[in-house]
């Protein structure tokens, strides 16, 4: 005879190996490569030049405060173009894109950002000769963002 704490705990056991079951791998990093593949064209992408500073645990995924920065003079004949981060986890890998030309000063971008989980966060640098820089961070998050697909 099923009771009512048969169900309960039958449930509660479902809903558990519902919590546990491993996320589909590569889903999510298949848009990562595919969106920093648009970005470059297929150029090669350099370590260096490049500073992300971002926490190394996010308390909240919700709202985490990014900066990138990129060592450039910003003259007229070498400059940085655009500043882009991007996501391994997040339901769209590119998170932001900010244009700049050599009248914006300093090569250097401040926002908050939203993260799916912990993962390692990517800043690209693409130069006014056509070179692209990065750097990257891995980042614990402890409280998730974007779990709705958003």
């Amino acid at each position: 005879m099923t009771t009512r704490r048969h169900l309960l705990i039958g449930g509660g056991a479902g809903l558990v190996s519902l919590a546990i079951a491993p996320l589909p791998v590569g889903a999510t990093e298949v848009l990562f490569d595919e969106a920093l593949q648009s970005l470059t064209n297929g150029a090669e992408v350099k370590a260096g030049r490049v500073t992300l500073t971002i926490p190394g645990i996010a308390e909240n995924g919700l709202s985490v405060y990014t900066t990138v920065a990129v060592d450039s003079p910003m003259t007229e004949a070498d400059h940085v173009r655009a500043i882009h981060i991007l996501s391994p986890r997040n339901p769209i890998a590119l998170i932001s894109s900010f244009h700049l030309g050599p009248r914006a000063g300093r090569p250097k971008v401040s926002t908050s950002i939203r993260l799916a989980g912990s993962q390692v966060v990517a800043a690209v640098a693409e130069m006014s000769d056509g070179s692209f820089w990065k750097d990257s961070k891995k980042v614990i998050v402890t409280i998730a963002a974007c779990i709705d697909g958003g």
